[in-house]
């Protein structure tokens, strides 16, 4: 599982493509987009996992011109689509990432290891 944040980001409607496709390379998943009555603006909700998060404001003012208002809030747990033992997935790559974060070896460790040797 991987956690994913609830975002919603305020833009003028002129730069509605440019947020969408900061969304796109980094796996969101636009849930609602509205228009905000007698204002240009319109408020974009979308799931992105916390994991392509990081920057994530950056880069989406730098594709706005700093128009857009990104606001980030937990919002579920999703499945990964792929094995996490499987290595080339990206589950895969995700878990080796965070072993090596926490100075764990990359591989994970056959059962063996575990087990008691009387």
């Amino acid at each position: 599982c991987e956690p994913v944040y609830l975002v919603e980001i305020q833009v003028p409607r002129r730069w509605l493509g440019c947020v969408y496709n900061v969304l796109s390379k980094r796996r969101g998943v636009v849930v609602s987009e509205e228009s905000r009555c007698g204002t240009p603006l319109c408020s974009v909700k979308a799931d992105l996992p916390v994991l392509e998060s990081f920057g994530f404001s950056a880069a989406l003012r730098a594709a706005t011109g700093g128009t857009a208002f990104p606001q980030c809030v937990f919002d579920h747990w999703q499945m990964m689509p792929s094995d996490p033992l499987e290595p080339g997935t990206q589950a895969h790559s995700v878990v080796t990432a965070c072993r090596e974060r926490k100075g764990l070896l990359p591989t994970v460790p056959a059962l063996g290891t575990f087990l008691d040797k009387l």
